[in-house]
């Protein structure tokens, strides 16, 4: 085996793993809340794309650290690398404080905004209100695993997140359904049951991070200039984030729009939450490749190694194809025995079947997007990957919206975003890996 694949193995697979892991939160919420009934799921799906947009734009938490310590680590200077996590770490609770406090405030429009019906909205305001409480420690969690990979360490945020999914399955199915004379919480069981585990699996990563430095003597104070230069630091990934993001909730709106009726805009919704929910847990598989990625790209570069970091980035591209067509082959065969994991609804299960399809013919697409991402994320190159992001949903709106007003269907809106938005990130990271303009070398 090559010293590039052992390396890329090594911090790879415990990320994979570990990426794995963290969909299951969605996963297990799906599958639980989805034997509670139609509208329930629909709820779920509602208050998920509205939390999954709130913590992803903060993921510049984890990604921008990754690759900000790795290069420090790989210029020599392991205590201002961790120096520089731990601001990262006080962003993250700055950030979490303020945004709880207004997604609570704001959660009723925030579900309005979706106009899912009655039925629905009561579920997703419950579910959304009690989970906004989780952000802080979902926060921590991103940035002490981005310190902890950038000092090439995937172990650790592995096993936290092996605890922290046992425990959210464990309380989600004992606070939902409930136990002896205890009859449970419905909906709402099911998002304090994942805000509990997440705050158990922040403080598991804070306290490993936090004994790393103290061993390295880096200082554990917030220090106002490092937290105002990872702020501005993020602000690049922020914006290629946002347009992710907004991406995603415009495919929900558009489900939404293209729904003949109620009956047909919850028997969507549901359908997409699902594929979704699969999609992601898949994304996050293909990722380990690009947090790898991130983590060596960030050590080469800090090292001054431009020869190493061009090779690594084509090795990664293959990873990238062959582990999307491992997925997708693996999503096409299994689409016909998933519905019934999560729904009892016949019409959720029939429509779910094309839509998983689609899906998996986008893998291979998806393979190479994710890897080149975590590339240019590792060599700090967030001002493009913004742009690239704006260029992509651009590009991606029409197409969107020929999905739902022509084509009328959840499965054309899901040609759309597999086949259109995802190919459009893919040429415009592939035009900017082929120059060089990415290639900085240093600690800064």
């Amino acid at each position: 085996m090559r010293p590039t694949d052992r390396e890329i193995l090594r911090l790879a697979f415990p990320a994979f793993l570990a990426l794995v892991a963290e969909p299951l939160f969605l996963l297990a919420d799906a599958a639980i809340v989805g034997h509670l009934g139609t509208p329930e799921l629909a709820g779920l799906g509602v208050a998920a794309a509205v939390l999954q947009t709130v913590v992803g734009l903060c993921v510049f938490l984890a990604y921008g650290t990754t690759g900000s310590v790795a290069r420090k680590l790989g210029a020599g200077d392991r205590r201002g690398a961790l120096s520089q996590g731990i601001d990262g770490v006080w962003l993250a609770v700055l950030i979490g404080a303020v945004t709880t406090v207004v997604g609570v405030a704001s959660t009723p429009l925030l579900v309005a905004a979706f106009d899912p019906g009655p039925a629905v909205t009561d579920f997703a305001t419950t579910y959304l209100r009690i989970a906004f409480l989780g952000t802080t420690p979902l926060l921590v969690m991103l940035a002490t695993t981005g310190i902890l990979r950038g000092l090439q360490d995937t172990r650790t945020p592995l096993v936290v997140a092996v605890v922290g999914n046992i425990l959210n399955v464990v309380l989600n199915v004992l606070l939902v359904y409930g136990v002896g004379s205890f009859d449970g919480l419905g909906i709402a069981g099911s998002a304090l049951g994942s805000v509990l585990a997440q705050v158990i699996s922040a403080g598991l990563l804070l306290a490993v991070v936090v004994q790393v430095a103290r061993s390295e003597q880096a200082p554990l104070r917030p220090h106002l200039g490092g937290v105002r230069g990872a702020a501005s630091a993020g602000v690049p990934l922020l914006i290629r984030t946002l347009t992710l993001r907004a991406a995603l909730l415009l495919t929900v709106y558009a489900v939404v729009l293209a729904a003949q009726d109620a009956a047909g805009a919850e028997r969507d919704l549901a359908t997409h939450q699902l594929a979704l929910t699969l999609w992601s847990f898949l994304a996050f598989a293909l990722d380990a490749i690009a947090i790898a990625a991130q983590a060596i790209t960030g050590r080469a570069l800090g090292a001054g190694d431009v020869v190493g970091t061009r090779a690594l980035t084509r090795r990664m591209i293959q990873w990238g194809v062959v582990s999307g067509c491992v997925t997708g082959v693996g999503l096409a065969a299994a689409s016909p025995w998933l519905g019934v994991l999560f729904t009892e609804d016949a019409a959720v299960r029939r429509l779910l079947i094309p839509v998983l399809i689609i899906a998996a013919l986008g893998q291979p697409v998806a393979g190479v997007v994710f890897v080149l991402d975590g590339v240019l994320i590792g060599a700090g190159d967030g001002r493009y990957l913004a742009w690239a992001g704006l260029v992509a949903l651009v590009a991606y709106l029409p197409l969107l919206l020929l999905g739902a007003l022509v084509g009328g269907s959840v499965v054309w809106i899901w040609v759309a975003f597999a086949g259109g938005f995802m190919a459009a990130r893919c040429a415009v990271l592939l035009h900017r890996a082929r120059g060089s303009a990415w290639l900085v070398t240093g600690a800064g």
